[in-house]
């Protein structure tokens, strides 16, 4: 069985545009709530190393869209693990609309590359993945993979 964190949404009007379908730039914003929502409920030490000198910089991000949603959807974002390396991650995204009736219905898919880095502004250099992070990620390595 897949391995994932899942963020639950409700789009709201404000998400949509003229046409009331989502904006496209709202599915990276939940990709960034979702991974948010994570450090908060399963490596909340994180966080605190980012208001100390912790930064994560997105190097990498996208999605592909299949299908359009609108005000009001349900829709969960489940992220996965793609890879962990010594001072990157990289996450898999499954955007799915939760029908009424139980069903998903898989409306885009997206990916995102974070790199670890500390220092001060203008002279970070890249850092080792936390290890409180590393431990909070070890539930959502893919099957087959290390620790």
């Amino acid at each position: 069985m897949d391995k994932y964190y899942e963020y639950l949404h409700t789009v709201g009007f404000e998400e949509t545009n003229l046409v009331g379908n989502v904006y496209y730039v709202n599915y990276l914003r939940w990709q960034g709530r979702c991974r948010e929502m994570f450090l908060k409920e399963r490596a909340p030490d994180v966080l605190a190393e980012l208001q100390a000198d912790l930064k994560l910089f997105t190097l990498r991000v996208d999605c592909e869209f299949f299908a359009e949603i609108t005000a009001f959807d349900e829709l969960a974002v489940r992220m996965r693990l793609v890879d962990l390396a010594q001072t990157q991650i990289e996450f898999g995204f499954d955007y799915l609309r939760l029908d009424p009736g139980g069903g998903e219905t898989l409306v885009a898919r997206g990916r995102q590359r974070v790199a670890c880095m500390r220092g001060p502004n203008g002279a970070t250099a890249p850092a080792r993945v936390p290890e409180s992070l590393t431990r909070a990620l070890d539930a959502y390595l893919p099957a087959g993979s290390q620790p």
